[in-house]
């Protein structure tokens, strides 16, 4: 699972670097042009953007931090069992 999660966390950021480079300012300013009108919505798909970069962003360190803990989980429930059997082993041989 932990695996999972960071390849899920490195596409997101992988699609975040192509979103913002198609949805940063210069791009969205290009795309509506110098219409009157213009202006008042490229400043709401410019704050769009801004914000779903910013969510996507906490979602990508999210999902590679739950990552990072379940290897972590993964590594001390390991560690734990290998104790375990130790333990058995010694108690067994008395």
């Amino acid at each position: 699972m932990g695996k999972s999660f960071a390849s899920y966390a490195y596409d997101i950021e992988s699609a975040l670097k192509g979103f913002k480079g198609k949805t940063d300012s210069e791009a969205i300013h290009d795309g509506f042009g110098l219409l009157t009108e213009s202006e008042e919505v490229t400043s709401a798909y410019i704050e769009l953007s801004e914000h779903m970069s910013e969510s996507l962003t906490k979602l990508h360190k999210h999902l590679e931090a739950m990552g990072e803990l379940l290897r972590e989980n993964v590594k001390n429930s390991e560690a734990s069992d290998e104790h375990i059997a130790a333990a058995f082993k010694r108690g067994s041989s008395e």
